[in-house]
């Protein structure tokens, strides 16, 4: 019986007096004859090289941000609540006054005027804003051609400086009928509606919301547009299929999922009113007479025409928790009733 080749295998399990290792390559493995079958231990890693410290904490680029936060936002506004209790004129001395401010605030007839207007003016513009900009919202969404195009030109007049946007609207509320919006319908035969429209008491607030409307319908279409991008097409699908006609898949489908685009947008429009002054003060100064005088231009008046700082920070405090705590209401009234697909 001829005897099997050294170092290979005699049957299944057991070899030859010399075991058989493998050699490993940059191909494959090579047996290799005559050493013990034991497989070589692997080389342990090479040991990272420790990191060393950096010299300066991380939290020493903050440093220089902060600072700046504290002495242009923190100290000015913990100053103002301090200054709501003195008769501080803006220079010199000041002494304490107790709540002597927030009493003549509340026998002010010009600052209770002010926040009837400042409530009027912040629901005119949530209302009318929000509205036109879902509308608008809805259109762009479309599949239009001219879609990009028209959601910039909607979308530009909220890049635009307020002030200017003052100044563009005092021209088009020119009370000359050759001139801006009585020109364009005297043109178009409605004469009778020409007005003074920054000089008639009873319309110079209403103008005023229009200018804001105008400015800011673009950037609440935008917040709404994300929304709608947002809700499923499958649900729209599935109730076309069930029937549903176009308004009951909005009234049914998107509106519901809208709700934190709304939330946004009745926010933010909100804060924005009820702390107007850029557009109240360039186009009107809060004339005819108080008649768009509104809480932000009382507080400035107060402070820089008058001199009443201590008077004024009483007003800018009152104006500030107005604001928090509609906020904060509105806030809970709107997360409550988010839904999400």
């Amino acid at each position: 019986m001829n005897s099997l080749p050294e170092g290979t295998t005699s049957g299944p399990g057991t070899t030859s007096s010399d075991t058989v290792t493998g050699v490993s390559t940059g191909t494959g493995t090579v047996a290799k004859a005559g050493r013990p079958g034991r497989a070589r231990p692997p080389r342990p890693p090479l040991p990272r090289r420790a990191r060393r410290d950096p010299t300066v904490p991380p939290w020493i680029f903050v440093v220089p941000a902060l600072a700046v936060y504290a002495v242009v936002v923190l100290y000015p506004s913990l100053a103002g609540v301090l200054y709501a209790f003195t008769d501080w004129s803006g220079v010199g001395a000041f002494s304490f006054v107790g709540l002597d401010n927030f009493r003549t605030l509340l026998d002010d007839d010009r600052a209770l005027e002010s926040v009837g207007n400042t409530l009027l003016l912040t629901l005119a513009v949530v209302v009318v804003q929000n509205g036109i900009g879902l509308l608008l919202a809805l259109g762009v969404n479309a599949e239009i051609r001219s879609r990009s195009l028209l959601r910039v030109i909607f979308f530009a007049p909220a890049v635009v400086s307020p002030v200017m946007v003052a100044f563009l609207w005092k021209y088009v509320y020119n009370p000359d009928n050759g001139a801006g919006l009585n020109a364009i319908l005297g043109a178009v035969g409605l004469d009778a509606l020409r007005q003074d429209w920054l000089g008639d008491p009873s319309l110079a607030l209403w103008s005023v919301a229009a200018m804001v409307v105008w400015q800011y319908a673009g950037y609440s279409m935008v917040v709404f547009l994300a929304g709608l991008q947002g809700v499923p097409a499958e649900l729209h699908e599935a109730a076309r299929i069930d029937g549903a006609g176009t308004w009951q898949r909005f009234r049914y489908v998107t509106w519901p999922l809208l709700a934190p685009a709304l939330t946004i947008n009745l926010m933010l429009s909100t804060i924005g009113g009820l702390k107007l002054f850029d557009q109240v003060y360039a186009a009107t100064n809060g004339g005819p007479g108080t008649a768009s005088e509104t809480l932000s231009t009382v507080l400035y008046k107060e402070a820089f025409v008058f001199g009443k700082f201590g008077y004024s920070t009483a007003v800018a405090l009152v104006l500030a928790l107005f604001v928090a705590a509609v906020s904060l209401v509105q806030l809970r009234y709107l997360r409550a009733r988010e839904v999400t697909a």
